[in-house]
């Protein structure tokens, strides 16, 4: 049996100031996973994943964005690079520079996740009911959000970056998973992103029902996420 190692329930990384959660299996065999999460949450609440990655023979690492739990300051332009260190810092981890690692988010993680793609080198994207860019500047400018966040760098952030522009881009393979009965992001989003993608193995799941936090936790969607990332990371 393929033991499950929890390497550093809540470390902090001294270089950033990002606080990640760093899961390692006894004998890594399909490269890693780096975990965003969504606005206002945090890496705790994508643990299952974690495990079920770690279980699977993937090294993964959950991180707190800036303005969430333990991550030092406020989230700001710079969160695409926040996301390229902690791809590093888990190929550190792991020992090899080279490893191959995915992202994989949900909602604002899932929209971070497809920008991020091409600076944190990742060979494969798993994106849960991506958010939008304009779903995200009313978050913001109606103050729904709660997290700590500089909005004027965040709002030139999400000018700079169209994310329809960046899959038509992205020649690695992406996962979409949405569900039809999200209240919150449309499902029509993730089928406009999915006509966009020119990856063979990239393809897009959605369920009947559901809502907006229903898919990233749901045990059979989880294990489908892990066989495609096991192919995609080959």
């Amino acid at each position: 049996m393929r033991t499950v190692t929890l390497a550093h329930p809540n470390e902090i990384d001294k270089r950033g100031g990002l606080a990640y959660s760093l899961w390692l299996p006894d004998a890594p065999l399909g490269g890693g996973v780096v975990i965003l999460h969504g606005a206002g949450s945090c890496k705790e609440n994508h643990h299952d994943f974690a495990r079920a990655a770690t279980a699977a023979g993937f090294a993964a690492l959950a991180f707190d964005q800036r303005g969430h739990g333990g991550s030092a300051g406020p989230m700001a332009a710079g969160a695409l690079d926040d996301i390229a260190a902690v791809t590093d810092l888990l190929r550190d981890r792991m020992g090899d520079p080279a490893a191959p690692v995915a992202l994989r988010g949900s909602s604002m993680g899932g929209f971070l996740s497809i920008l991020a793609a091409g600076r944190s080198g990742a060979q494969a994207v798993i994106a849960i009911c991506p958010a939008s860019a304009a779903g995200l500047r009313r978050g913001l400018r109606s103050a729904v959000f709660t997290f700590d966040a500089d909005v004027d760098s965040l709002e030139r952030m999400l000018s700079d970056n169209d994310l329809h522009d960046t899959v038509r881009t992205l020649e690695i393979p992406v996962l979409l998973l949405h569900a039809e009965g999200d209240e919150q992001v449309p499902v029509e989003h993730s089928r406009e992103l999915a006509r966009e993608l020119s990856a063979p193995s990239s393809r897009l799941i959605a369920l009947p029902g559901g809502h907006h936090r229903s898919v990233q936790h749901d045990p059979e969607l989880c294990a489908i996420s892990l066989r495609w990332l096991a192919k995609a990371l080959r």
